[in-house]
C-alpha cells in the first residue's frame, strides 16, 4: 500500500494491527471507530491465538512481549460433555501453542502501541465516495479525504458494498451470551475447568470459557429460524432465559446451571459471508477481517485471520490485488472448517462427531 493517507474503518484488533504495522512502515493511517471510547461496549470473550497467524502477526508488530505477558497458556483446556452431564473428553495441556487472551486486553495492547491520536473515536460512517483521485469519508457533520480506505469494520461493513454485492447470511444458529463471576458461580467454574467447556445434545449446545480477571463467558446455542432469532433479540433477559429453560429441559442439572445463573448479556444470531467470498480489485479500496470473510466462531479463526490479513497487507513485495487473492484463499479454507464445525455441534447426531474431532486433534 504505497498511498499517503489511509483510512482504516473500524477499531477492532484487525484494524488496529494494520495501523500499527503501517506506522512501523512510516505511513500515516487514521482509524475511524464508531465507539466513543475503548470501553463503550463489551468486546467479547477470550481468544485462542494461533502460532502461524495471530501470534506471528504480534511478533512481526513488535508486540510479542506484551502479548506473552498478558496471555494465559494455562487456560487452553477443553472439556466435552453430553446432555446427561457425562464428561467424555478432558484435556488440559498448558504447553499447547494456542494461549488465550481476552479480546479487550488484546485490543488495549494494540491501542497502546499506536501513536497518540491515531484512533478517532465517535466516527460513525454514513458515506464513502470517490472524488478526484481520493475518497471522501464522512458522517454526521464531518468529512475527511483519504488516499485509500480499508474496511476493517466487521460483519456489517459499510465499505464492503463498494466492492461486493455479498451480504452475511444467517447460519441457522443463535447463541445467547451469558456472564459469570467465578466468585459467585463456583459450580460453573468447576464445570468449566481450565479453558473451555462444550456440552452437546440434539441441535443444542452449552459453552463456557474461562476469561481473565475471574470471569467466565457462557453461551447457550440452539437452532432457530431467523425470524425467531430476531424475536428473541427483542425480549428481556428473563424471557430469553425462560425460553432456554424449555429448550434445555431434561439436560443435567449441573449443565442447566449455566442457563439459570448466568448474567444475561445478549442474543447473538450467527451470520457468515458465502464461503469463497472475493471481489474485483478497485484502486484505493480493500477489506480486512470479518468485513472480508465473516464466518462462524466454530473454527477459532476470526481474530487470527484478521491479524494475519493486516500483516499480509503490509508486505511490500505484494500488490493489493495479490493481498486480496491471498486472504480470500486462506479464508476459504478456514470458512469451510467453521461451517463444518457448526454443523457438527448443532446436529441431530448429538455429541459423537464432536468427540471424534476432539480425539483426532490430540493425535494430529
Amino acid at each position: 500500500m504505497a498511498t499517503q493517507r489511509i483510512a482504516i474503518i473500524g477499531g477492532g484488533p484487525g484494524g488496529l494491527m494494520l495501523a500499527r504495522l503501517l506506522q512501523r512502515h512510516g505511513k500515516c493511517p487514521v482509524v475511524l471507530e464508531r465507539d466513543r471510547h475503548a470501553e463503550e461496549r463489551p468486546q467479547g470473550g477470550s481468544l485462542d491465538m494461533h502460532s502461524e497467524t495471530g501470534q506471528y502477526a504480534m511478533e512481526r508488530a513488535g508486540l510479542r512481549e506484551a502479548f506473552m505477558t498478558a496471555a494465559r497458556p494455562e487456560d487452553q483446556g477443553d472439556r466435552l460433555y453430553n446432555a446427561e452431564g457425562e464428561l467424555l473428553f478432558d484435556r488440559n495441556e498448558p504447553t499447547d501453542d494456542r494461549p488465550e487472551i481476552d479480546r479487550s486486553v488484546l485490543r488495549q495492547i494494540l491501542l497502546n502501541s499506536l501513536t497518540p491520536g491515531t484512533v478517532l473515536w465517535g466516527r460513525r460512517i454514513t458515506h464513502i465516495a470517490p472524488e478526484k483521485g481520493c475518497f471522501v469519508v464522512g458522517g454526521n457533520g464531518w468529512s475527511e479525504q483519504f488516499d485509500a480506505v480499508v474496511g476493517a469494520d466487521g460483519a456489517w461493513s459499510v465499505v464492503r458494498p463498494l466492492l461486493s454485492d455479498a451480504v452475511p447470511l444467517y447460519e441457522g444458529v443463535t447463541l445467547v451470551e451469558l456472564g459469570f463471576d467465578v466468585s459467585r458461580h463456583l459450580r460453573v467454574s468447576k464445570l468449566t475447568g481450565n479453558g473451555k467447556m462444550l456440552a452437546v445434545g440434539d441441535n443444542r449446545a452449552l459453552i463456557t470459557q474461562r476469561n481473565g480477571d475471574g470471569h467466565i463467558r457462557g453461551y447457550a446455542g440452539v437452532r432457530l429460524a431467523e425470524s425467531s432469532a430476531k424475536e428473541w433479540a427483542s425480549w428481556s433477559g428473563e424471557n430469553v432465559r425462560q425460553a432456554l429453560r424449555d429448550v434445555f429441559a431434561g439436560w443435567a442439572p449441573e449443565l442447566r446451571d449455566v442457563i439459570e445463573t448466568g448474567d444475561f448479556i445478549g442474543v447473538r444470531p450467527l451470520y457468515a459471508l458465502p464461503i469463497g467470498h472475493s471481489w474485483k480489485n478497485q484502486t484505493g479500496l480493500t477489506l480486512l477481517g470479518d468485513a472480508a470473510h465473516l464466518m462462524s466462531p466454530f473454527s477459532g479463526e476470526g481474530v487470527n485471520l484478521a491479524l494475519a490479513d493486516a500483516l499480509t497487507s503490509t508486505d511490500d513485495r505484494s500488490s493489493v490485488s495479490q493481498y486480496e487473492r491471498t486472504i480470500c484463499a486462506r479464508a476459504t479454507v478456514a470458512a469451510e472448517g467453521a461451517a463444518q464445525g457448526l454443523r457438527s455441534v448443532f446436529s441431530f447426531t448429538g455429541v459423537e462427531h464432536v468427540l471424534e474431532h476432539y480425539r483426532a486433534r490430540v493425535h494430529a
